[in-house]
């Protein structure tokens, strides 16, 4: 099930003092996150990945703690994705991200 949760720091304040923007944030997640040809856990993985690539640990963190949490999502799935992460984006990003799910499932 999608949720909308979302992990920058500032979208507090956007959803307090700039409801009508919040709105059209939460509008464009439900048009993005739509489970239509790809099934939403497949979604999030994704974004998983791309958040592994940018290096961003809180974020990262943030992404695999929802996969797990919200899809079960199994440390050899998350591996699969960082794999992509490794051929796509290198060794730091990918390492860092391992590191990472290490420390969460443990």
């Amino acid at each position: 099930m999608k949720k909308n949760v979302f992990y920058g720091k500032g979208m507090n304040i956007i959803k307090d003092d700039y409801p009508d923007l919040y709105e059209s944030i939460v509008g464009l997640n439900n048009s993005v996150y739509t489970g239509n040809a790809l099934d939403y856990k497949t979604q999030k993985l994704i974004a998983l990945a791309i958040t592994a690539s940018n290096s961003d640990d809180r974020a990262i963190k943030k992404q695999m703690q929802s996969a797990i949490n919200e899809f079960n999502a199994s440390k050899d799935e998350i591996m699969d994705v960082l794999r992509v992460v490794l051929l796509t984006s290198g060794m730091p990003p990918f390492v860092k991200a391992v590191k990472l799910l290490y420390d969460i499932i443990e």
